[in-house]
């Protein structure tokens, strides 16, 4: 029997990345966490206007790779093992419309809404009242119906910012608890 070898995925920072960061310049408080970190990008912005950062990522060899490192790095699936609460979550989501998940970093599943929905559901649970979830999404996803579940999972939102590219919109969405 043949070992097959599973290639990492991990998102470079590209257009999308950026345009949060930007927002996230503005961003003050004591805990943040970056859901879906890859090589670190928005977490080390976060780093430089809150106390305590978290990363996340699905990917253990993502969190491996980063340079310069993450100090508080979890490798889970959604936030099934954080057990704190943040006054800050942000989340550059895999929104792209697909039928199958190949690219966790881009696939967004069925009108690009199945893994950012469960994304939001997992991250609600960690969102201090009073707190914010920041998360990015696309004209390619049916981004109005991820905004209204979002608002019927009790979050008050918001889009906050659009940036218009040659294929898409990006649309940068506040979900406040």
């Amino acid at each position: 029997m043949q070992n097959e070898l599973i290639k990492s995925e991990q998102y470079i920072p590209a257009e999308d990345t950026f345009f949060l960061a930007n927002y996230l310049k503005n961003e003050t408080g004591k805990t943040a966490l970056d859901i879906g970190t890859g090589t670190g990008y928005l977490a080390k912005i976060l780093l430089e206007k809150f106390s305590n950062v978290v990363a996340t990522d699905i990917d253990f060899t993502s969190l491996k790779q980063q340079n310069p490192k993450i100090p508080n790095r979890i490798c889970c699936n959604l936030l099934d093992s954080i057990r704190c609460e943040f006054d800050l979550v942000v989340c550059n989501m895999p929104y792209l419309p697909s039928e199958k998940i190949s690219d966790q970093t881009v696939d967004g599943g069925k009108d690009g809404l199945e893994i950012p929905l469960k994304i939001i559901a997992s991250a609600k649970k960690c969102i201090k009242k009073g707190g914010k979830f920041l998360f990015l999404t696309s004209t390619l996803a049916n981004y109005q119906e991820l905004i209204k579940k979002t608002k019927l999972m009790g979050f008050n939102v918001r889009i906050i910012a659009k940036k218009k590219l040659f294929f898409e919109e990006l649309i940068l969405v506040e979900a406040l608890r």
